[in-house]
């Protein structure tokens, strides 16, 4: 799914921001570093620059991947095609390939550069280096051989493994991570604006990273509590404080977050228009069946019913509910999202099995830890 605006444009509630002053930060807080890899200087020939990114030609990646032919195409996003490719080393890589008509553009290349040339992560995609050859913009990251959560989670094709609740939590785990890093590690704290299963790379191992960085935005800093920005994103992920006004905070990540939750949890996209009104949206089918505990059963993804305990259902319940909170200031910090999940993640794994795995007694619930922290 592409990215666009989440609400109409032509609502005189949400005002049009232009996002060029993201970018003039971002560079000139590299005091040059990042504009000087942009421009390629240098033999662009798949050198290395300071950034630790490597500027190839254009031609090093049409061969790399096969002539940008349909049998190395892997993915489709805003930005554009992505394809597997193999460099000259025998490395394998994703070459994402701008479309020159699509929604997103030359700032959006800039920014993602600029990122992912800061920010480094064990969850976070690696860029490995770029092209800017001409009027061609072209990204190279590091190949994710389990592609990304959402072809894990919907239309599994038959003989297509289902991801095990104790892989859910995993995953959220990494994701979680990836999302604390950006917003309490990085400085200033970066917001990621575009989070949901399409964007959760996964590798061998499910182990999960971030990516897509084109439309991150540097958080508030000093005394300002957001940042005011055009809006965009992916419908259905979108928080609505930020769809209504265009005021984006570090809590607008929480509740994409939190809807990514429920993906896992149910097993239903974000968005559906394939499903019966009331239930196309997830967030407004499961608000419902959240609020009683008799009804989370109802949640579970039909792939695996009776494979979840009810404790940790209940837990990762409620700590979805808490992300999704209408109001922001309701929503949990992502480092207490980590912990808590981190609780439910090992028990899960020291359990052996998703049947089993009750927590002791001595140790408080992470809702409950979670929830203290917000009283």
């Amino acid at each position: 799914m592409g990215c666009f605006s989440c609400f109409s444009p032509h609502r005189k509630d949400v005002q049009n921001y232009d996002d060029d002053s993201a970018v003039r930060s971002a560079e000139s807080s590299e005091k040059g570093k990042g504009r000087d890899a942009l421009r390629g200087r240098g033999k662009d020939n798949g050198t290395r620059s300071e950034d630790g990114a490597c500027s190839y030609t254009f031609r090093e990646l049409a061969v790399a991947a096969n002539n940008f032919r349909d049998v190395n195409l892997i993915g489709e996003g805003g930005f554009g095609s992505v394809y597997k490719g193999r460099l000259e080393s025998g490395q394998l890589v994703a070459i994402k390939k701008l479309n020159l008509n699509g929604h997103q553009g030359n700032k959006e290349f800039i920014m993602e550069v600029l990122m992912l040339s800061l920010l480094h992560h064990s969850n976070l995609v690696t860029l490995k280096g770029y092209c800017t050859d001409g009027d061609q913009r072209l990204l190279v990251y590091e190949y994710m051989a389990m592609g990304s959560l959402e072809d894990h989670l919907f239309d599994l094709e038959p003989d297509k493994k289902v991801l095990e609740w104790s892989t859910r939590l995993k995953i959220a785990v990494g994701a979680a991570r990836g999302l604390e890093y950006l917003h309490c590690k990085a400085s200033p704290p970066v917001i990621y604006r575009d989070l949901k299963s399409s964007n959760i790379l996964l590798d061998n191992e499910f182990h999960p990273k971030l990516s897509d960085f084109g439309l991150a935005k540097l958080g508030p800093v000093g005394d300002n509590t957001h940042v005011s920005t055009r809006v965009m994103g992916t419908y259905g992920y979108c928080a609505p404080e930020y769809a209504m006004s265009g005021k984006l905070t570090l809590k607008s990540d929480i509740y994409s977050f939190g809807v990514v939750m429920l993906e896992l949890i149910t097993g239903r996209r974000a968005y559906d228009s394939t499903k019966n009104p009331g239930e196309q949206n997830v967030v407004v089918w499961a608000r419902p069946l959240m609020k009683d505990k008799r009804k989370f059963v109802q949640l579970v993804d039909p792939l695996l019913r009776g494979r979840v305990s009810t404790s940790s259902l209940h837990h990762t319940v409620a700590i979805t509910a808490m992300c999704i909170q209408e109001q922001p200031t309701f929503r949990p910090l992502i480092g207490d999202i980590v912990v808590a999940l981190e609780y439910l993640a090992s028990q899960a794994e020291s359990s052996g099995t998703t049947r089993s795995g009750s927590r002791t007694p001595q140790q408080p619930s992470p809702s409950r830890r979670l929830n203290s922290h917000l009283s």
